[in-house]
């Protein structure tokens, strides 16, 4: 199987992830895309960041009537702090059955040189890019590697932070949540303080 890696803190999960999301599933030749949460950096302070296991729920929550986008904890389990790069040498080596794609946006790809072996990651693994509003493609970095693929995906500005924000500020973010989601976070207090 052909399977595309969306990693994020999804802190938390919002419609624009599932429409990425879903989009790859559909449109881009993947067969499954599976929603990589990022553990917290026990050496980063980060008040806002929910534990790591409710977060997964929450992923869980919002992919489950979805049968080819899948939460994963992957990195759960990985010594932190963890890197691209031996994520995906982790998953063939579990996996080998499967092809493992990255799925990131063009912000990302500018700065893959940046990324631990990332020469590793670009010859062994496809890249799935997806487009910002401020799109550049034409200066974008790597474009032209046979393993770039930039896919024509619907651009979503939503952000997590502005979810959490105004939570806070007991706004209702409910539209931008799928229900199940917004439900869990509501009953839960989450994001209030």
């Amino acid at each position: 199987m052909k399977i595309g890696l969306y990693f994020g803190t999804f802190n938390p999960i919002h419609i624009g992830h599932l429409i990425i999301a879903n989009h790859f599933a559909e449109y881009s030749g993947l067969d499954q895309i599976w929603m990589v949460v990022t553990p917290h950096n026990p050496l980063k302070n980060k008040q806002t960041l929910l534990d790591d296991y409710q977060r997964l729920q929450l992923v869980f929550l919002a992919t489950e009537d979805y049968p080819k986008i899948k939460p994963s904890d992957i990195e759960f389990k990985l010594a932190q702090p963890n890197y691209t790069v031996n994520t995906l040498a982790h998953l063939q080596d579990k996996h080998p059955q499967h092809e493992f794609s990255l799925i990131m946006g063009e912000d990302n790809l500018k700065s893959l040189h940046k990324w631990k072996n990332y020469e590793v990651i670009l010859q062994n693994h496809d890249i799935f890019v997806y487009p910002r509003i401020s799109s550049e493609l034409e200066t974008l970095p790597y474009k032209d590697n046979p393993k770039i693929h930039i896919i024509d995906a619907p651009i979503v500005e939503i952000s997590s932070t502005f979810i959490r924000e105004n939570i806070k500020n007991k706004k209702n973010v409910r539209p931008l949540l799928p229900e199940k989601v917004w439900e869990y976070i509501d009953h839960n207090n989450l994001y209030k303080k």
